[in-house]
């Protein structure tokens, strides 16, 4: 019988997502590789037009007491996953991409002459708001979140790695090497951040879901 692959996802998941993997004879280890929390934060100066790059600022913002005075205003988003949040809790999303560097860019060409909130967290990249000064546009950026990273050796031989962010690739070399491994992204950027590290073997989610970098891994390990 062949030796079941042995994978490690840099995140808690879901217990209907471990088991897909379960189902497909791949043995699974998860540990959480950064850890976030909200951070106390003033709803001052918020212009008519937000946005958010994560679901980790909706739900920062969900927990506000000025929530609702926010649910007025245009909303822009990165990742379906964060516009479902949005659109269940109340929230007009007029726009939205898979990545935040395609957001600017609609922005930037149709949106220039208005005004823009960023609700960030202290981690965010850099593309969204240099894009945004690039052109011009009046906006301000209120961080609602912090990122930590909670770095941990990798106990066992592993055959694949799933990445879910830049900040977990960088979470994970403070203590792992990667060699031969495998290692799954749920996006260009985080697949950005490996290359960095020098790593050449990357498969690229067709989307950026948790669920289609799990798609990924058990297509590979069973084709």
């Amino acid at each position: 019988m062949a030796k079941k692959p042995n994978i490690l996802s840099t995140k808690k998941l879901l217990p209907n997502q471990k088991q897909l993997l379960i189902d497909a004879a791949i043995s699974v280890t998860e540990e959480d590789f950064i850890e976030t929390k909200i951070k106390n934060f003033e709803l001052s100066k918020v212009y008519d037009n937000i946005i958010f790059t994560s679901q980790n600022a909706v739900q920062s913002i969900l927990q506000h007491p000025k929530c609702n005075e926010l649910k007025t205003k245009s909303v822009f988003s990165v990742g379906m996953k964060t516009k479902d949040l949005l659109t269940e809790n109340g929230f007009d999303v007029v726009a939205y991409t898979g990545y935040a560097s395609d957001l600017a860019e609609i922005i930037s060409l149709v949106y220039s002459s208005d005004s823009f909130t960023f609700f960030s967290g202290n981690l965010r990249r850099d593309v969204l708001p240099d894009t945004l000064k690039e052109n011009g546009i009046t906006f301000n950026e209120i961080e609602v979140y912090e990122t930590n990273i909670t770095s941990k050796k990798a106990t066992s031989k592993l055959d694949g790695i799933l990445f879910f962010s830049p900040s977990g690739v960088e979470s994970y070399f403070k203590s792992n090497t990667i060699k031969e491994e495998m290692c799954f992204c749920i996006g260009e950027t985080t697949a950005e951040a490996l290359e960095n590290k020098k790593v050449k073997n990357i498969i690229i989610a067709d989307k950026p879901s948790v669920e289609n970098v799990i798609a990924e891994v058990i297509e590979y390990y069973n084709h």
